[in-house]
């Protein structure tokens, strides 16, 4: 089939990136002499025929933007046969040809569906803040996310050494602990509660303990919102060791401001790529970066679990206490 006008939307959580994803899909289509349209909210958009023509202009000055212009949502709708045919339907309308889906798992579970039911063309970008995906090496947006947390505990190690307490800290990541092991890592944190491993307190209030001994006189712990809950933690710690505890959420300000370099650079490798193999007749796809090379992988394995160096990062920080 040949493809004269290609769709892309975001979906799911947004990340900083995005827009420079949107950005790279528009301009690579246009750039080809293919039409472009925006389905704004993502696949809920499909199914309310929130559609939008692009052109150049339209993704002017957005790759420094976080966040994303298409806007994003979740559709229940989307999940049942009859929304997808409603969405197929709504494609078909405005002579869509074939589509980029911007997003994380969710998104590529959802594209998949999308494709049992029907066969029309599409490739998947990962942007997702949790680097969650299998056939890259990070996805759009979690060395943002990363940097804005870091920042923000780096300030609080401030006050946590100025008044000798334990801070417990809680970053994004319901299924993934990737926020959480990296930026611990980065800040030169005592620990790390993640999703992907079972947490040994007593284990923490004896270091805590005989930390204390030694003359350490503060303490950062930082917590997966998927792993445990920083308020839980902080009452936790404090009432088994006696000290002084405090937390931090610091929830949606990782999602949000302007992207770093190493995203921006991602997010328009990728939004090119993912236009070239629709150019080359490929769907079912989600294009990556593996070693500073694209990569092109199944959506069907891009939503597996991808592998982690939980033990690595958590023995380095133990090491390094």
């Amino acid at each position: 089939m040949s493809i004269k006008k290609i769709g892309v939307l975001t979906s799911g959580g947004d990340g900083p990136g995005m827009n420079a994803a949107v950005r790279s899909v528009a301009r690579s289509a246009l750039s080809s002499g293919l039409k472009v349209a925006g389905i704004i909210r993502g696949y809920q958009g499909l199914i309310d025929n929130n559609v939008v023509e692009m052109n150049h202009r339209a993704v002017s000055n957005i790759i420094n933007r976080g966040g994303t212009i298409l806007k994003t949502a979740r559709s229940e709708k989307f999940r049942t046969p009859e929304g997808k045919a409603i969405a197929l339907n709504t494609l078909q309308k405005h002579n869509i040809d074939a589509l980029v889906v911007i997003g994380g798992d969710g998104t590529y579970r959802g594209a998949v569906d999308f494709n049992n039911q029907f066969p029309f063309p599409i490739v998947g970008i990962p942007g997702s803040i949790d680097n969650d995906i299998v056939g890259t090496d990070e996805t759009i947006g979690c060395e943002t996310a990363i940097n804005t947390a870091l920042g923000a505990i780096d300030n609080i190690r401030d006050t946590a050494q100025s008044m000798e307490r334990i801070f417990i800290v809680e970053v994004m990541g319901n299924r993934s602990g990737y926020i959480a092991l990296r930026v611990a890592l980065a800040s030169g944190a005592e620990d790390a509660i993640i999703p992907e491993k079972t947490f040994d307190y007593r284990a923490l209030n004896k270091e805590i303990e005989e930390g204390t001994k030694k003359g350490k006189i503060s303490w950062i712990i930082v917590t997966a919102e998927g792993a445990a809950k920083a308020p839980e933690v902080a009452k936790t710690v404090s009432m088994t060791t006696g000290l002084e505890t405090r937390f931090a959420v610091l929830g949606h300000i990782q999602r949000g401001g302007c992207p770093v370099a190493a995203d921006r650079i991602l997010a328009t490798r990728l939004g090119a790529a993912a236009v070239d193999l629709l150019h080359k007749g490929e769907s079912g796809k989600a294009v990556g970066v593996i070693h500073e090379e694209i990569t092109v992988t199944d959506l069907r394995d891009a939503v597996k679990r991808p592998d982690s160096r939980t033990e690595e990062y958590i023995n380095l920080m133990k090491k390094l206490m």
